[in-house]
């Protein structure tokens, strides 16, 4: 990257772009229990841009849980579980600045099923 490109990149680390299942919810008072599903576009280890059906206005504290590609000692499936507030929305995408996130282990059926 060209010492130019460098100085109008904002963000502090670099994202990944990186296809994966996810679920979320929308943790504020008035949400009314609003979920919903939808897939990573790009990632990093502060904020992940997901695809969304539902208008996240920003602003809203969601809990993401990811279905994460790597496993638990080679056999046990794990997610993501992540807590961020929206930072940016646009029809059909929203990012997520991650404050605060943590590995489980994944049930057998994967994210369907499982509240986040």
């Amino acid at each position: 990257m060209h010492l130019a490109e460098q100085s109008n990149e904002r963000r502090a680390s670099g994202r990944f772009p990186i296809e994966r299942e996810i679920r979320y919810r929308v943790l504020n008072k008035k949400s009314n229990n609003e979920s919903g599903l939808g897939k990573t576009i790009n990632m990093s280890s502060t904020g992940i841009l997901f695809s969304t059906d539902h208008a996240l206005l920003p602003g809203r504290t969601l809990e993401i849980a990811v279905s994460w590609p790597a496993q638990l000692n080679n056999s046990c499936p794990l997610k993501l579980v992540a807590r961020g507030r929206v930072v940016r929305f646009a029809p059909g995408q929203a990012a997520v600045e991650i404050q605060h996130y943590e590995f489980r282990t994944q049930g057998a059926q994967g994210l369907s099923g499982v509240t986040v």
